[in-house]
């Protein structure tokens, strides 16, 4: 396994016309300032919040009933701008032991295609994530008294602005057509999922072997980044076999890299924090 994912080193198409200093390369270097910033501010200030909480817990014996609250809240705005970071970067953990094999346009045009896949998933998921944090803005915090919608509301902008920064690099890494290409294969693959649907449903459990073992095996073994990977399978095994909200993968999302016990445990998408 490696953690290789299309980055400024990372191999550019056959016949790309990859100029550095172009409006792209602009873009992308303004958006990495204007992500990095705030999240280096948040590391700084997670720490010093947990640091309170521990001491005037143990050392002064007079608990901050607010500190785990305030935490959990940065914790998931660390995640999601740690997210960013980590695919501005390539450094989203993907499997590259077949990709490695391949041919240098092969294994370029590969990385187009993960790529326009991490942009499939959250093109899937930013309106749901918005949905949930409008659901959440009638939630008030226990502690602090405040609007959850000021936690949620950390989804769908860290995963507005991944989306941004997916199209960014596609175009800044491959060759137009290459580009194109990658995002029409992915295109084609979703468009040919969503038409046998109907024909799904029908196989019941079977589809947990059908989605998860043989469709998150296969993304993961050409290249696609692992966290991405069974984010398409559950939103596709969700969205096309049962009735169940498309919401709830967002819920489970801000669940898993919301709670102080993960803390230490790398979150759905983001293996730089």
């Amino acid at each position: 396994m490696d953690i290789d994912f299309p980055s400024d080193a990372g191999p550019h198409s056959e016949g790309a016309a990859y100029k550095p200093g172009g409006w792209l390369d602009k873009l992308h270097h303004a958006l990495c300032t204007l992500v990095e910033i705030p999240a280096a501010l948040l590391v700084l200030a997670e720490v010093v919040v947990l640091l309170m909480g521990v001491t005037s817990r143990y050392v002064l014996h007079q608990p901050l009933v607010w500190s785990d609250e305030l935490a959990s809240i940065l914790f998931l705005w660390l995640a999601m701008l740690g997210s960013i970071v980590a695919l501005q970067r390539g450094e989203h953990m993907r499997m590259t032991a077949i990709v490695g094999k391949l041919e240098p346009y092969g294994r370029a045009f590969l990385d187009l295609v993960a790529i326009a896949a991490a942009i499939a998933f959250l093109a899937f998921v930013v309106h749901p994530a918005y949905e949930f944090a409008q659901d959440e803005a009638f939630v008030t915090t226990p502690a602090m008294g405040i609007a959850n919608s000021w936690r949620a509301a950390a989804l769908p902008v860290g995963l507005g602005l991944m989306l941004l920064v997916g199209v960014i690099q596609i175009f800044r890494i491959g060759a137009l057509k290459d580009a194109l290409k990658a995002i029409g294969v992915v295109a084609l693959v979703v468009v040919g999922m969503a038409m046998l649907g109907p024909l799904l449903k029908p196989l019941g459990n079977w589809n947990l072997l059908l989605f998860f073992v043989v469709g998150g095996g296969a993304m993961v073994l050409l290249g696609l980044p692992i966290a991405f990977s069974f984010g398409l399978a559950t939103f596709g095994y969700i969205a096309l076999t049962t009735g169940t909200p498309t919401v709830v993968v967002v819920g489970r999302m801000d669940e898993g890299m919301s709670h102080l016990i993960l803390l230490a445990v790398p979150c759905l998408f983001c293996s730089a924090c």
